[in-house]
């Protein structure tokens, strides 16, 4: 079996943050996920792209991971944009019925213009059940 180094990127310019992911996003790598998520955070941008398109494999402590990495998100008020996931990725959300949840849609498909993402935000919390971090899965499909 190939392993693939998980490595995480953060690029933040103009209210629009990026974090691109590469390998195998497990148990010992999850927690890089939530690093890079509040560095950005902390840079208060409007948006926040999350590229997976280089990860390799996720398992159950990485998919936990960026279901926390979009509860940050959310309640920070910016907006989250998915991109690049994989098929093994897809059929993990898939399988626990969280592929709405994280659902890819990327920058060209969006018909909201970026400056009114916290608007979206307010309008998806008000939609959605509140979330805590620490809210198990199950409550999170609710």
């Amino acid at each position: 079996m190939t392993t693939h180094p998980f490595t995480s990127n953060v690029v933040v310019r103009s209210g629009v943050a990026r974090v691109t992911l590469a390998g195998e996003l497990d148990l010992d790598t999850a927690p890089h996920v939530l690093e890079a998520v509040s560095a950005c955070l902390a840079k208060q941008p409007m948006s926040i792209c999350l590229d997976l398109t280089g990860v390799s494999f996720c398992d159950c402590a990485g998919l936990g991971a960026l279901l926390r990495a979009r509860t940050f998100v959310l309640r920070a008020g910016a907006d989250l944009v998915v991109e690049g996931i994989g098929a093994q990725l897809a059929r993990l959300l898939s399988l626990i019925g969280a592929d709405h949840i994280l659902a890819e849609r990327n920058a060209a498909t969006s018909t909201k213009p970026a400056h009114h993402a916290s608007a979206t935000v307010a309008a998806r919390r008000d939609a959605e059940p509140a979330i805590t971090a620490e809210a198990p899965l199950r409550d999170l499909l609710a």
